[in-house]
């Protein structure tokens, strides 16, 4: 009795604060009566539907997309997105359907609603698979209308104000969620305000301790600090008057999470930190901002290398702003950010600054614009070949918070990401360009392609017609638009791959079994691709260069079936290697194979050819297992390319020994890989070293070159 006298005095409470009656007074200050009539529609359609559901904390659920539709209000988002926001749960909690939706409240609604909706978790197999289902179908219908991800923004917003009756698990579940992909695309989208309580509320659910902490440690330091505050306002404003700049001077604090990330990724005290102090001056005109700079670099000393122009180069997220740290009384360092009402307004509320939000209408402003271009990056992701995870992670890595400006060799301005390489530069102006860079020019002089780019910086790209993408590009790029790509073209160039070793597999198992290769079209064809449940041959030539199933079992299922007990009629010549079989065929590390050694290949599980020298003691051991794994090769007259062998060298310990040995082996036409030096306290020096050789010809070149040297004692290949 008593627990459902609380609910109905909290009820009321939240009725007053959040009904529908608050809603419709904040509405009417910026909506045609016609409009807010259409959201009152809305809201009763969805209490009916809401009946008898209540959220965790007790109210009736009906307040909770009440909250999320005042939060836009604050906004003055306009009524379609406001009646999605009383609705966006009526498909996925009731049974509502999205027909019924569009026939209530036509296909704008309808469509929001199901953007923000998530999926059928009985579809996917894993809890992980169904959240990063939902949100790349989340993102993806933001691609058509960005009041999609608005609405869920606000859902978000609303939850984490109410998180505390969920349990401590889900909220730091939640919390993580919130500061890891929430808290960032709202500021990618240039939403400062919700930006800044969203990363509030989740460092407050996820570290509730520092949280505590560092809120007693600010409390304190600000009340000592407030008359420093006013003064540096009062000496701004007076500055400014004088010279006829009108402007409003506020100082401003940073917020805990930002505190704390500084904190934690400069290793600083807290007071370290809480000694900068921020103002903001709001001026009207552009040629204000850059008056009202001069006015408080005279009245303070500017530090020059912390200065930006956020107004001449816009961060990626449409935000504007004249940046510059002083030398406040008392040596106190003070921030100042100088913007006009227009970029103040926009840097608060970003894209919602500007309610008509579709993407192909005109005069769209900088967040639009900034927006228009990230959403199309988000389409190329998911062109791109991968799962929902994969998705996923790419734009986390897209979410950066810092960027960095360079230069096109005809002085266009590229923003990537704080980090980013030539490479990235590379994607960023075109896919192709950075499928066939081989080398970069930064500021004029040559440039490794890793090597991380500076604000300021010239980037020409050196490209090559064969050039294509290298794996080791992974481990140094920053963009998610470099990242896929790469993936992408080596993905094909895989599958391109596995297809020719496949096919070629097949023909030599074919024809141990005395078939050939028509046999891999018509009617046995047709009766094998059934039996796998595959449309097309290549699906079954990839499936086998890649490992996942075995020639000569797949050859078998081409005889008739009165012949599948036969055995062999005869066996057929040795599988080719080229050498340049790339990605599908790889080189054991354990015995290093070169051209002109024996070689057998050990079919392997989604990695295909693993080559082995006969005489190899860890392929004699796998060859106690099932022999159908193994494959019978032989090497090419025509092989391409260079090979890792190992040499074990043995000398004196002295100096130079090993420098002797390197220019050796350069002069023999070879290069070294790796280098390993064993225990020297015996007074020899036992190297192990790794070197780049044609075929066995040139290994024994190199060879004698070493065994020529006096100081050289014994040299083996390992």
């Amino acid at each position: 009795m008593l627990g459902r006298l609380n609910n109905a005095i909290r009820n009321q409470r939240i009725s007053r604060e959040f009904g529908i009656d608050a809603l419709t007074e904040v509405l009417e200050t910026y909506l045609p009566q016609a409009q807010v009539n259409e959201v009152r529609k809305a809201y009763l359609f969805g209490a009916e539907r809401h009946e008898g559901q209540f959220r965790k904390s007790g109210e009736a659920y009906i307040y909770h997309p009440l909250a999320v539709a005042r939060i836009l209000s604050e906004m003055h988002l306009d009524h379609t997105t406001l009646m999605a926001a009383i609705l966006h749960d009526v498909v996925e909690d009731t049974d509502v359907t999205l027909d019924d939706v569009t026939e209530r409240f036509g296909r704008d609604v309808a469509a929001l609603v199901d953007g923000v909706s998530k999926l059928d978790r009985a579809q996917f197999q894993t809890k992980a698979e169904v959240q990063a289902e939902s949100f790349r179908k989340l993102l993806l219908a933001m691609t058509q209308d960005i009041r999609v991800i608005l609405v869920k923004l606000a859902d978000r917003l609303h939850n984490m104000r109410t998180l505390g009756s969920m349990p401590h698990a889900k909220r730091r579940k939640i919390a993580r969620e919130t500061l890891d992909i929430y808290a960032p695309i709202a500021q990618r989208l240039g939403i400062h305000t919700m930006r800044v309580e969203l990363e509030d509320l989740g460092f407050a659910n996820l570290y509730p301790n520092r949280y505590s902490v560092l809120e007693r440690a600010v409390a304190e330091v600000s009340g000592n600090r407030r008359n420093l505050i006013r003064e540096v306002e009062q000496t701004l404003s007076k500055a400014l008057r004088d010279e006829g700049i009108g402007a409003a001077v506020v100082g401003r604090q940073k917020n805990l999470y930002s505190i704390y990330l500084k904190m934690r990724r400069k290793h600083l005290r807290f007071l370290d930190v809480m000694d900068l102090y921020g103002f903001r001056l709001v001026v009207k005109r552009v040629d204000d901002c850059y008056r009202a700079l001069g006015v408080v670099h005279h009245v303070y000393k500017p530090i020059g290398e912390l200065f930006n122009d956020f107004i001449a180069t816009p961060k990626v997220n449409g935000y504007q702003s004249l940046h510059t740290t002083l030398v406040g009384p008392g040596g106190i360092k003070i921030e100042v950010q100088i913007r006009t009402r227009d970029m103040h307004h926009i840097s608060e509320s970003g894209i919602a600054a500007h309610w008509q939000y579709k993407l192909g209408s005109g005069g769209a402003k900088a967040p639009q614009v900034r927006a228009r271009e990230w959403l199309t990056g988000l389409l190329e992701m998911d062109h791109a070949p991968g799962n929902s995870l994969e998705f996923l992670e790419n734009v986390k890595i897209d979410l950066f918070p810092d960027e960095v400006y360079v230069f096109t060799p005809k002085g266009q301005i590229r923003r990537l990401p704080r980090g980013a390489t030539p490479v990235d530069f590379a994607y960023s102006v075109h896919t192709e360009l950075g499928n066939h860079c081989v080398a970069a020019r930064v500021n004029h002089h040559l440039a490794p392609l890793s090597i991380q780019l500076r604000n300021g910086d010239t980037v020409e790209i050196i490209g090559a017609r064969h050039a294509r993408p290298n794996a080791a590009w992974l481990n140094f790029v920053k963009t998610a638009k470099a990242r896929t790509s790469i993936r992408t073209y080596l993905k094909n160039l895989r599958d391109d791959e596995a297809v020719r070793l496949g096919r070629r597999l097949l023909e030599r198992s074919l024809d141990e079994l005395g078939l050939s290769a028509r046999v891999l079209k018509g009617e046995p064809a047709e009766r094998v691709m059934q039996a796998f449940e595959i449309d097309d041959m290549e699906d079954l030539y990839a499936s086998i260069g890649l490992g996942r199933r075995l020639a000569p079992l797949v050859a078998r299922l081409f005889l008739k079936p009165d012949q599948q007990g036969g055995t062999p009629i005869e066996v057929a010549a040795p599988l080719a290697i080229q050498g340049t079989e790339g990605l599908i065929v790889e080189y054991g590390g354990c015995c290093h194979p070169i051209p002109g050694d024996p070689i057998r290949g050990h079919v392997s599980m989604g990695r295909g050819i693993v080559i082995h020298r006969v005489d190899c003691k860890s392929g004699i051991q796998q060859r106690k297992g099932a022999q159908h794994d193994w494959v019978s090769l032989s090497w090419a007259s025509d092989v391409e390319g260079d090979f890792n062998v190992e040499l074990r060298v043995q000398g004196p310990n002295q100096r130079g020994f090993l420098a002797t040995v390197a220019t050796e082996i350069a002069e023999s036409g070879s290069s070294i890989e790796n280098v390993n030096m064993s225990d020297r306290s015996s007074g020899m020096a036992d190297m192990r070293i790794n070197i780049m050789v044609r075929d066995r010809i040139h290994l024994a070149q190199v060879m004698r070159a070493l065994r020529r040297l006096d100081i050289v004692e014994r040299v083996q290949r390992t």
